[in-house]
């Protein structure tokens, strides 16, 4: 299984973006799916996540309101949409794959797969 996330940039203060995951994978199984951040010299933390049929989401109360996870399971790929952008949302936003959970979970040691990363720059 391999996760490509893209959508990343710099935008101002305010601003928005929107991420997208493809996920590649050799079975028709879809996983629940969750976004993880790390900005610089802190721990990775929870943004949010989904369920495998897209039903049931969370969030980190960091972005309750301001941000988006939505998927869609014919094109294997989640999305985050990210409004009202802060400058300590700057970091490097990660996707997730969980392949045993049917949850929304916000424990990134229940995630198996991993994408690499795209950057999140907000400017104040």
């Amino acid at each position: 299984v391999q996760l490509q996330a893209s959508g990343g940039g710099l935008v101002q203060a305010g601003g928005s973006l929107r991420l997208s995951c493809e996920v590649s994978r050799r079975t028709p199984r879809n996983y629940a799916m969750g976004w993880f951040r790390q900005a610089p010299g802190k721990e990775r933390e929870f943004v949010a996540a989904i369920s495998r049929s897209g039903g049931s989401t969370n969030y980190a109360d960091s972005v309750k309101g301001r941000f988006i996870i939505s998927r869609d399971n014919a094109k294997n790929t989640v999305f985050l949409q990210m409004n009202s952008l802060k400058s300590e949302d700057t970091a490097v936003y990660y996707c997730a794959a969980d392949r045993l959970s049917s949850g929304t979970s916000y424990d990134d040691r229940l995630y198996d797969y991993w994408g690499q990363g795209t950057q999140v720059t907000v400017s104040s």
